[in-house]
């Protein structure tokens, strides 16, 4: 039996949009019937189940009706139109500060939110030090909580959600203001949690986390469910929409540049700071580079394991006898990837005259998700002297989709193996 049921769940809203600026114009307008509003779909026709022991993680962009989602579940809302079923006591850290008097210290607002969680006084003066503890907010236990950072809300709000063992925990992304120890810690609870078979519902706009943590997820859109099944597949059918919308944007950009002076991808002397970035006699020049993906079109992101294609467009001035053209990758963080060139590819030019391109094909892109910059280069025959150096002229964006590995910025082929005893 499923402890959530979602049944064609829909969730309206209605915005009203007046300015009411002065303490006048607001008792001017008291007693005024206001406008029909806007109206806001919040979630539209939604159906899903959690079953017991499952840990369902919830993606999708900001407003996309994950936290509306929550507040369904938890009773703060209720629907529209369907039907919303729950099983089981729930513990909810929804928003930091949610069912916290910011008169009232740390302590007080323990019993409090235990007496709103239905336990007893007795219950919580059982479960106090242990809260303590965990939040580590020994030394301001006895301070209003108003005085508190963002920080301390969130120690005390999740050690409170979690030591009422409920049967379902919900978190929303408050674990994000949290230090990386604390956070931590968090998550042992909730790994925890998960081998003791409670059922928990997750959000984050952290994808390694509901990778790592969900055991299923939940993509929605505009209020839409999207998809919903493994968390592989919920995340990936995401990510492959946010890799879209990324290759559309890049492209508006890139079409926008393009419409200026000189298109994006053509360099131009501005002075000082490019002159820092391009060197050369420039007897041969590089002329543009274009990033082209596996169908040979303009693409500036590009997917782990898709072919890349670096074109390199040159003008010889005059006959270049064995020109080295050659490229170098760079991560973000300004370590140097690789650097291959002509010469070494064992690729043989003769003479060299007029205009036209050089490619260098990668057919499985071994990148991870990260943006990357490249040099641009044309040498001599001995690779001596410089007859055009663009260094880190040019962006790589990689997005990471069909693999699960993450970590790290080169995804290195291999396999796990095992022998028990």
């Amino acid at each position: 039996m499923s402890v959530i049921e979602f049944e064609r769940v829909s969730k309206k809203f209605t915005l009203h949009r007046e300015k009411r600026n002065t303490l006048q114009e607001r008792m001017v307008n008291l007693f005024r019937p206001r406008g029909a509003g806007e109206t806001f779909w919040a979630l539209r026709d939604v159906s899903f189940s959690v079953a017991p022991g499952e840990t369902l993680g919830l993606i999708g962009h900001n407003g996309s009706g994950k936290s509306t989602t929550l507040k369904l579940i938890t009773r703060i809302l209720e629907p529209t139109s369907g039907r919303v079923r729950v099983r089981g006591r729930i513990s909810a850290l929804l928003e930091l500060g949610s069912g916290f008097h910011p008169d009232l210290t740390g302590r007080d607002n323990i019993f409090l939110n235990g007496s709103l969680l239905g336990f007893s006084r007795a219950d919580m003066q059982r479960r106090i030090d242990e809260i303590i503890d965990f939040a580590e907010l020994g030394p301001f236990i006895d301070t209003p909580v108003k005085h508190y950072s963002s920080g301390m809300y969130m120690r005390l709000g999740f050690a409170i959600a979690t030591a009422v063992e409920p049967d379902i925990l919900i978190t929303d992304e408050v674990l994000a203001v949290g230090d990386e120890a604390f956070q931590r810690k968090c998550m042992q609870r909730i790994y925890q949690f998960r081998q003791e078979g409670r059922t928990i519902l997750f959000v984050s706009h952290s994808l390694d986390a509901i990778r790592n943590l969900c055991t299923s997820a939940l993509w929605l859109h505009h209020g839409e469910l999207r998809a919903a099944g493994s968390t592989v597949a919920t995340i990936d059918a995401y990510l492959r929409w946010a890799n879209q919308q990324e290759r559309a944007r890049l492209e508006h950009e890139r079409q926008a540049q393009a419409g200026g002076e000189a298109p994006a991808e053509e360099p131009r002397d501005e002075g000082a700071a490019l002159s820092n970035k391009r060197w050369g006699s420039r007897e041969i020049e590089i002329t543009g580079v274009e990033l082209l993906d596996s169908r040979g079109q303009p693409a500036s992101v590009v997917g782990t394991g898709e072919r890349l294609t670096i074109r390199i467009h040159y003008q010889a001035h005059q006959p270049i006898v064995e020109p080295v053209f050659g490229l170098a990758l760079y991560h973000a963080s300004g370590f140097q990837i690789n650097g291959p060139n002509t010469r070494f590819g064992g690729l043989a030019f003769g003479t060299v005259r007029g205009c036209g391109h050089v490619d260098y094909t990668i057919e499985e892109l071994p990148l991870l998700a990260g943006t990357y910059t490249i040099t641009a280069a044309i040498y001599d025959s001995s690779m001596t002297q410089a007859y055009d150096h663009q260094h880190q002229m040019y962006t790589l964006t990689v997005q990471t989709a069909s693999i699960a590995e993450r970590w790290g910025s080169v995804y290195i082929p291999a396999r796990w193996s095992w022998t028990g005893a």
